[in-house]
């Protein structure tokens, strides 16, 4: 299942959303599990830890998905 991340502004950089989604306990683990090529951006490796992410993109992490979504966040 995909769940959706709401930015008030893109682009995103790739290991922004992995913390958002919260996939990991920091900046540092996230910018690692990049590196290490266990992330997908749209379904292909992507190893930039500052790769830029727009409205629409999808990233998974160890069967977990987020779609990137543009707009204001409901629960604020």
């Amino acid at each position: 299942m995909t769940e959706i991340i709401t930015i008030k502004q893109e682009p995103i950089e790739l290991f922004k959303v992995i913390k958002i989604a919260n996939w990991v306990s920091g900046g540092g683990e996230a910018k690692f599990v990049v590196s290490e090529g266990l992330v997908e951006l749209n379904g292909e490796v992507e190893t930039r830890k500052a790769k830029k992410v727009y409205n629409g993109d999808v990233v998974t992490f160890q069967e977990m998905s987020v779609k990137v979504v543009l707009g204001e966040n409901p629960e604020e």
